[in-house]
């Protein structure tokens, strides 16, 4: 028994500091990687990422978001087949069926968890009906891609986030598709952490949209059902359901999580019964003196989306998955700005950041220019392709690690993977997703109240 025991340790030891790959060299055994063909690292430790094997996925929830999900599923990502759909609403389902003919069609989602063919499922349905789909989703052994925001309350998306995290074994990813995606992420990755900002000041973010945000049906039962999110009751607001991706980049890009909230919101123009304001305000408090604020309306069209964060040597501003950087003139020279493509924005000359910006070329406009040629990649498409990769490499680091050592030790696995991780392609983790849905959710309750709420740090933790 003392010997059993001594054994563990060293192997929780090993787990800590090294990789499954050197262990099987050691005992004279070759990597069980169900990634095949791939490449044992100089140091031993075995690479999962680059190998695009296909992924068998459901799509459950068939509206206008989960055809744009299947849709780019079958037309632009080969690795990702949709093997089965599923909608409550037969329309929907049809729909649906036309656009991936080989999928099974299922009226009940459960039935879709229950299907072999599955591995991972893609949750698109409104948000207050997704914590029971991916809860299920999870005790059937499937990973689990769920759109933002994860859930409508609290207590849901703790549910969710405690389940996910007890799934060792399956990759859950919220749809939050900016991590995922090449242009911001290397936005962060070469700029935001590299201090071209200076000391931080502030951030500033506005989705205006003109739509009345209702749907119609001849059947009175089916349009109060498509327009769950009229209900304050079920709905996360203009500050949850479209706001949620730029409360999550600010967080990111702070590098911090809000320590308090202030709001305001109004119904001004569509004063159609709804309960849920058309127009927001909404002002998030961070550490050390940041600030956010977040603007909405689904009244008014104009400037779009767009982000802008200043710091005391530069403001970068973010648009249409581009972005600018415009230099105080006391800071200091970074040397490559030098041969940066140049755009003019009325009087103030931004250097043009991300792919093809190198070209030192000048444009003037009067409106925000975007010459920059197109990423042929939407967000939402990195963040599938980052689903579908990291779930076959999640599922393939688990089989290396159980044909080894059995399931008995779930947090010796949880190490492991920790480890397998690293190698990961980017893409939003469950803690990006419950920080971010957790925001969204103060933020328009500050906005419902008219109040100042505080956040307390422990609201973001569910471990």
């Amino acid at each position: 028994m003392k010997q059993e025991t001594q054994l563990d340790l060293n192997r929780r030891d090993f787990l800590r500091g090294g990789s499954m790959a050197t262990l099987m060299m050691m005992m004279g055994g070759v990597p069980l990687n169900a990634a095949e063909g791939s490449d044992l690292n100089p140091d031993g430790s075995t690479n999962y990422t680059g190998k695009a094997k296909p992924f068998p996925v459901g799509v459950i929830g068939c509206g206008s978001r989960g055809r744009e999900i299947i849709k780019l599923l079958t037309k632009e990502i080969p690795f990702g087949p949709v093997v089965a759909v599923c909608d409550t609403y037969p329309a929907y389902l049809r729909r649906s069926g036309r656009l991936a003919p080989e999928a099974t069609k299922y009226a009940d989602y459960r039935k879709l968890l229950a299907d072999e063919k599955v591995r991972g499922v893609i949750v698109a349905t409104p948000t207050h009906q997704h914590t029971q789909i991916v809860l299920d989703a999870l005790k059937a052994g499937k990973h689990v891609y769920c759109e933002a925001p994860l859930a409508h309350t609290i207590e849901d998306v703790r549910a969710i986030a405690r389940a996910a995290h007890r799934a060792v074994k399956l990759n859950f990813q919220p749809g939050l598709q900016n991590r995922a995606d090449k242009q911001i992420y290397n936005l962060y990755g070469l700029r935001i952490r590299a201090d071209v900002l200076g000391e931080k000041l502030k951030a500033r973010s506005q989705y205006h949209r003109k739509t009345s945000w209702r749907a119609t049906s001849p059947n009175p039962e089916r349009e109060k059902e498509i327009n769950w999110r009229l209900n304050r009751k079920l709905s996360l607001g203009l500050a949850g359901e479209l706001g949620i991706h730029q409360l999550d980049i600010v967080n990111w890009f702070f590098d911090k999580l809000p320590v308090a909230v202030s709001g305001f919101g109004s119904l001004m123009h569509w004063t159609d019964g709804r309960d849920v304001p058309d127009n927001v305000q909404a002002l998030l408090q961070y550490p050390g003196g940041l600030f956010h604020n977040f603007s909405s309306t689904i009244v008014n069209t104009y400037n779009g989306e767009m982000q802008t964060f200043y710091g005391s040597d530069s403001a970068i501003l973010m648009r249409d998955r581009h972005s600018w950087m415009f230099k105080e003139a006391d800071a200091p020279l970074l040397g490559w700005e030098v041969y940066s493509r140049k755009d003019t924005f009325y009087n103030e000359t931004g250097i043009a950041l991300g792919a093809g910006s190198t070209k030192q070329t000048t444009h003037s406009s009067k409106d925000a220019p975007i010459t920059a040629e197109a990423d042929p990649k939407s967000a939402l498409q990195y963040a599938l392709e980052a689903f579908l990769i990291n779930s076959y490499d999640h599922a393939a680091a688990v089989e290396d690690f159980l044909s080894m050592f059995g399931d008995e030790d779930v947090e010796a696995l949880r190490e492991y993977l920790v480890d397998a991780q690293k190698s990961r392609v980017p893409a939003a983790t469950l803690e990006n997703g419950y920080t971010a849905t957790i925001t969204a959710i103060k933020a328009n309750e500050a906005i419902l109240k008219k109040q100042v709420l505080p956040i307390e740090a422990g609201l973001f933790k569910f471990v």
